[in-house]
């Protein structure tokens, strides 16, 4: 293959993964062809079928992929963690920031807490496990020795994803998500007061 064929070939390949990662994050991976997929993608199955597989594969290409990025914020973001209170707080930014661009990683996480693509049962053990050990490494000399550390990473994961795609409600009683500065700013507000407590940060 020539070199612009092969980069032909990649271009439509990330259009693949970028199109497919929408469709997931929306509909879930149960709710969500092969078909769905190349139509608006603008291509035919037979042509995805031979850049990255069936739909199973297409999952699994979208799902590194995702965890690929929120991987590189972590590794970018422990290069100038500092084991104190502001070094907690600058990883809850960064948790919230990477959401907050990328929420379509969260949502295509809570589709799973939601029992979807039940039959692909290692991603979590794949790429979360990972991150919480290596999250849970660097907290372990901050936090006060009774705090449960894995609950409590949890409960910032649960969180930050919850406000990202639920939002929250305003005085009129509809969801704002966090694209709304105000609300973005008293949720970081709240994360702080979270992770002080939580990890008795501020004793």
């Amino acid at each position: 293959m020539s070199r612009e064929g092969g980069t032909e070939s990649g271009t439509v390949r990330e259009r693949i993964i970028g199109t497919a990662t929408r469709l997931f994050a929306s509909l879930g991976y149960d709710g969500t062809s092969a078909k769905m997929i190349a139509d608006a993608t603008g291509l035919d199955v037979a042509t995805i079928t031979d850049l990255i597989g069936d739909k199973r594969d297409i999952y699994l290409a979208v799902m590194e992929r995702a965890s690929m990025t929120t991987r590189a914020m972590f590794d970018s973001t422990f290069a100038e963690f500092t084991p104190d209170r502001a070094g907690v707080h600058l990883l809850a930014d960064r948790y919230l920031d990477f959401f907050v661009e990328h929420p379509e990683v969260a949502e295509l996480w809570i589709h799973r807490w939601l029992g979807d693509a039940a039959d692909v049962t290692w991603l979590e053990a794949l790429y979360l496990k990972p991150l919480l050990d290596r999250l849970t490494d660097a907290l372990r000399s901050v936090v006060g020795s009774d705090v449960d550390l894995e609950i409590a990473c949890w409960t910032v994961i649960w969180s930050v994803r919850g406000f990202v795609v639920g939002g929250l409600l305003n005085e009129e009683g509809q969801p704002v998500g966090p694209r709304n500065p105000v609300f973005l700013r008293r949720f970081r507000s709240h994360l702080h007061q979270l992770v002080d407590r939580m990890y008795e940060l501020d004793r």
